[in-house]
């Protein structure tokens, strides 16, 4: 049932989480759409895409559903077929979101564990190749969600709100559908990710482990290296991203497997536990559409230095002008 909850909770949490969230994610796009931060186009064009979603997650998810529900209950967008456009857009925009993270993710492992591979598929055509073959078939896949829901009640001949209707239980079609798009979005990323981070977590130890046998061998202890500091660089970047995204999407995947155990996904109201942890595993995974611009506020110092000039900007034009 898509009926946005109420109470002074949700909304403070959600008009919080937009208020951050939107700014951050635009002052991300801005600056890493300038490509002053130090990072190759390929890493760039990942992450404006994610930023980018993350923003729309935010606008339909947080504004148009929730917010829009709290403060304004009973408004155009709580009418069935908008609502339905909502949810499936909102659907659409959460699964490219999360499959480019899974894209940046097996980028940076062909980057790191796979060098022959890695002049023709880290380049920036590939990027841009991945990103728009990713978005487009989030939105194809998400289309169904459209027909899906029905009104919850009819009044005035107005359909109200959303619910999804009860074919989506009873038609195997239906029923398959729902299944693979569960598996799809989270369970299948969730596990591509930690095996793609052993995999490259277990690759940089041998490689590390190697080369200080080598720097041993050729008596360079006390020399930099480079391209060991450049790949640290790099692994920060990738295990700040996609651990943010399995610690907050963790309670998410935990709902799914329990309802999908116990066969029990209904609730009485909004003071139902089963609701409560079905509504915070959602504030947990919308959260995570607003992390990743202070992380690369933390881990890299030239986006630090841009998002300094970009805040300092405003008072040295008035500067200026007077």
């Amino acid at each position: 049932m898509h009926v946005p909850p109420t109470g002074l909770p949700y909304a403070i949490y959600y008009t919080i989480l937009a208020a951050i969230a939107v700014p951050v994610n635009l002052v991300a796009i801005v600056i890493l759409a300038r490509g002053e931060c130090g990072l190759s186009r390929c890493i760039t064009r990942y992450l404006v895409s994610m930023a980018v979603t993350d923003l729309l997650v935010i606008i339909t998810a947080v504004i148009l559903n929730r917010l829009s529900g709290i403060y304004f209950p009973g408004s155009i967008l709580n009418i069935t077929p908008v609502c339905s456009l909502s949810a499936a857009v909102t659907f659409a925009a959460r699964v490219c979101s999360v499959w480019l993270t899974v894209s940046f993710t097996f980028d940076r492992f062909v980057a790191i564990c796979c060098q022959k591979l890695k002049t023709k598929y880290c380049t920036e055509r590939t990027a841009t190749v991945v990103i728009i073959t990713v978005c487009l078939l989030s939105c194809l896949t998400n289309i169904p969600w459209y027909f899906i829901h029905g009104p919850l009640y009819i009044s005035g001949d107005v359909s109200w709100y959303c619910r999804l209707k009860k074919i989506l239980y009873t038609s195997p079609i239906w029923r398959a559908f729902d299944a693979l798009d569960r598996i799809l979005t989270p369970c299948l990323p969730f596990l591509l990710i930690l095996l793609l981070n052993a995999l490259t977590v277990r690759h940089i130890l041998a490689a590390s482990r190697a080369r200080e046998r080598l720097r041993a061998a050729s008596k360079a202890e006390t020399q930099s290296d480079p391209e060991m500091e450049s790949r640290r660089k790099s692994i920060v970047l990738l295990f700040s991203i996609s651990g943010t995204f399995i610690l907050l999407w963790m309670t998410y995947v935990v709902r799914f497997l329990y309802v999908r155990i116990t066969n029990d996904a209904s609730f009485k109201s909004f003071t139902d536990p089963k609701f409560q942890f079905q509504e915070a595993a959602n504030m947990l995974q919308l959260l995570s559409s607003c992390t990743n611009t202070f992380i690369y506020a933390a881990v890299q110092s030239k986006f630090r230095d841009e998002l300094k000039k970009a805040a300092k900007y405003p008072f040295t034009l008035i500067a200026k002008i007077i």
